[in-house]
């Protein structure tokens, strides 16, 4: 009965593996393109051991024993070992059992393999980590603060678990927590040690994800589906800064006139359209100018800025965006050459469309005065993008944004203008030269 009981232990360990790679892992976003220095190690542990005698294979043939006794549902989310599996995807779907008698995958020589948990399918269940101790694991807990339950209102929220780390002999196991979020989404925080952690418990530096935290679209389960996986290159996550929006709140009141709150309602609605038409398109883009500078001061809409603001970089745009812009009920308003779409939204809330362009040491935008033909350049530093959650919405925003909000508002952005004249208020305006009249109607359309 002890050897069946055995057996059947190992039974299951392998087919919670063998089921897990095929799966993969109903998290399909996680795709991670090779860097050039990680191919060069690929090429040399591939195949490189046979069998399946290696450490870091029964750590992890452990772990997911472990998990699957618990009904604790895992998901490989490591880019090494999905980037492996990716480059053999073909041989793997035509295998009979999806089997290979060499340990290709799991055997990748690293610090960690990193699997991901969705918080709400399970119930920190403390057995699992008593079972874990038994099974001789060293486990850790890296709890921090849950941003879903902060606001303006309460700033105080509670601690929730964000990383696991389970270390036996020289492998470690990173479990990743995923929450949902209000955005239709799931976050995971970053992993920040308290004082009173074990800095030497791992090389925490090594870990593949915590460094900052990050946003994704919500998983779907796909069975044996490599070629759906998409890549997140972006998936850093900023939180709004709601004590700052307090403390801006304290010094200038929030207007909660009618006209302010229909105003939010509008410009909100006319976002989350935006959103979609963009999303559908597979246009990347991101908050900018007075909407971005809501977010980042305010976490809310400026209610005086009268419009709804977008960036999109010039490699992203497609010809579809007008006619689906139209589809959707926004009508074109203007465009302008460097390029600028403006569309109508409900009543006079209108969302503008800005296209950026990469020089070598930074990037711009540009505007035309209609009436006199006069070209306007505006220089930012040059940025990446991160997701943030905005009017309940996962959207992108610059990471460096008090260096993008300084460049567009100066060092005063903190206090509110509500008289803004695109062409001469802006920190980063030049003038950019005049169209000759003959060509006004090439590159000015007004509708």
């Amino acid at each position: 009965r002890l050897m069946q009981r055995i057996n059947k232990n190992v039974v299951l360990a392998l087919l919670t593996l063998t089921s897990s790679v095929f799966l993969l892992f109903q998290l399909y976003y996680y795709k991670y393109y090779l860097s050039p220095k990680n191919g060069a190690v690929f090429s040399k542990v591939k195949g490189s051991q046979s069998g399946q005698d290696g450490i870091q294979w029964h750590v992890i043939k452990k772990f997911l024993g472990l998990v699957s006794s618990h009904n604790v549902p895992v998901y490989l989310i490591d880019p090494l070992v999905l980037g492996l599996i990716q480059k053999d995807y073909e041989q793997l779907r035509s295998s009979s059992d999806g089997t290979s008698p060499e340990c290709k995958f799991f055997c990748a020589a690293r610090d960690f393999t990193t699997f991901a948990l969705l918080d709400k399918t399970w119930k920190h269940e403390v057995s699992l980590f008593r079972a874990a101790e038994k099974m001789g694991f060293q486990w850790l807990k890296i709890q921090n603060r849950d941003p879903r339950l902060e606001g303006m209102d309460d700033l105080s929220g509670i601690d929730i678990p964000l990383h696991y780390i389970f270390k036996l002999a020289a492998h470690a196991i990173h479990l990743v927590v995923f929450y949902e979020r209000n955005g239709n989404y799931v976050w995971h925080g970053p992993l920040r040690l308290k004082q009173n952690i074990d800095r030497k418990f791992v090389p925490f530096r090594k870990l593949h994800f915590g460094h900052y935290a990050g946003a994704y679209n919500k998983p779907e389960v796909l069975q044996l589906s490599i070629d759906d996986l998409k890549e997140m290159s972006h998936s850093r996550f900023s939180e709004c800064r709601y004590r700052e929006a307090r403390a801006f709140f304290q010094l200038y009141p929030d207007d909660a006139s009618l006209d302010a709150v229909e105003f939010r309602k509008k410009a909100k609605a006319l976002l989350h359209l935006a959103a979609l038409t963009l999303n559908n398109l597979g246009v990347r883009f991101w908050l900018s100018s007075g909407t971005c500078l809501g977010w980042y001061r305010q976490c809310n809409i400026i209610p005086y800025s009268k419009d709804v603001d977008l960036g999109v970089f010039i490699q992203d745009y497609k010809s579809d965006i007008i006619p689906a812009f139209q589809k959707a009920g926004l009508p074109l308003k203007h465009i302008e050459d460097s390029l600028e779409l403006s569309f109508q939204g409900e009543d006079d809330v209108k969302l503008d469309i800005f296209f950026f362009y990469e020089d070598d040491d930074h990037i711009w935008n540009g505007g035309t005065q209609a009436k006199s033909g006069k070209k306007f350049k505006y220089l930012f530093p040059k940025f990446t993008l991160c997701w943030t959650e905005f009017v309940e919405l996962k959207v992108h925003v610059p990471c460096e944004t008090l260096r993008y909000v300084e460049a567009n508002y100066g060092k005063d952005w903190k206090v509110p203008v509500k008289v803004w004249d695109w062409k001469s208020s802006p920190s980063n305006v030049q003038y950019n030269g005049m169209w000759p009249v003959d060509e006004w109607d090439d590159v000015i359309q007004v509708y």
